[in-house]
């Protein structure tokens, strides 16, 4: 998929059963490795794999907030943006008020507001990512800065804090502030934008405090590490394994798609179609490859037909035979 769209792995596609914060593991749950908790005639579940999402992914993005982004000043927006602006600002006072604190204390009234509108499935999850952020939060703030270098800072806290939102993001969760927030706008009201982007808009707001509260330097090594962070997002929800449609148009399609399927072992799909101009009737065929295998079958499709018409177009992710889950347990 594009950019600007996720496909399959947004959290409004993506809900899936309530976080168990207790309870035992049963029957098939068990073997499947869920929790399950029945409470006031309710069941919640959580696999594992989006516990350990949500954990990793937290640890990640604390480790870049506290040791490369706050002590070069990179408000970066979200929640924790506003807690490094309010914790450089006490710091003048006397005192600093941390990080993980701060976090908590600003998510409840978003919390209340989530809860509105998307109901407990969702928030409970997003609860518990939230609770393990600010926990990551107090464990990092005992490590030391990585560098003092803002460039590199916003570099490497744009791609450690974008991998670290996409994994909470895979386990249909956020971790609260501005994800949260996002989530609500993509969830009832901008549908047709990213989560990615959306965040990127709020942040920007939010940087705008930061440009007043550290200088324009410190800002735009912030935007930098908002455009960086929102591609690493998008890039992991989207996969990294990107593959190349093709569309061959010819005369000699039966011939093509042999080739095709004794030489890349390839599936191919043979689709109606029809010249506007000539009025013939002619197939149309559809096959997808990775991009390595492209060279080849233009070179096959040339070989057979060297007026064959051939349009490639991306392809942001392929589940199925040969592609994504399937290829890999082969």
């Amino acid at each position: 998929m594009s950019l600007e769209k996720k496909a399959r792995v947004t959290i409004s596609e993506r809900l899936t059963p309530p976080l168990a914060v207790g309870g035992r593991l049963q029957g098939s749950e068990q073997r499947r490795g869920k929790f399950a908790l029945k409470d006031a005639g309710m069941k919640f579940n959580i696999k594992w794999k989006d516990l350990i999402s949500i954990m990793a992914g937290d640890l990640l993005l604390a480790f870049a907030i506290v040791t490369l982004l706050e002590p070069n000043r990179l408000v970066t927006g979200g929640v924790t943006g506003v807690a490094i602006i309010i914790a450089d600002y006490t710091g003048r006072l006397g005192f600093s008020f941390p990080l993980w604190a701060t976090n908590l204390a600003l998510n409840i009234p978003l919390f209340w507001l989530g809860m509105k509108m998307m109901g407990k499935d969702f928030l409970i999850k997003t609860a518990f990512a939230t609770l393990f952020l600010s926990a990551a939060l107090y464990v990092a703030s005992f490590l030391p800065a990585v560098t003092d270098d803002p460039l590199l800072s916003a570099l490497f806290g744009g791609v450690f804090s974008g991998i670290g939102l996409g994994l909470v993001f895979r386990a249909s969760a956020t971790t609260g502030g501005s994800d949260l927030a996002a989530s609500i706008l993509h969830h009832h009201v901008i549908k047709h934008h990213s989560i990615a982007r959306i965040l990127f808009v709020i942040d920007s707001v939010i940087i705008s405090a930061g440009f007043l509260a550290f200088g324009p330097s410190a800002a735009l090594y912030a935007v930098i590490t908002v455009f960086v962070s929102s591609k690493a997002t998008d890039t992991l929800l989207e996969g990294l394994n990107f593959s190349k449609a093709a569309f061959v148009i010819s005369d000699k399609a039966d011939e093509i798609a042999g080739e095709i399927l004794q030489h890349l072992e390839r599936g191919v799909t043979g689709l109606d179609g029809r010249g506007m101009f000539t009025g013939k009737e002619r197939n149309v065929l559809l096959c997808v490859v990775s991009a390595k295998e492209l060279v080849m079958l233009k070179t096959i499709v040339h070989s057979v037909d060297i007026g064959a018409f051939v349009i490639v177009a991306d392809v942001r992710e392929v589940l199925g035979e040969g592609f994504g889950e399937a290829a890999r347990m082969r």
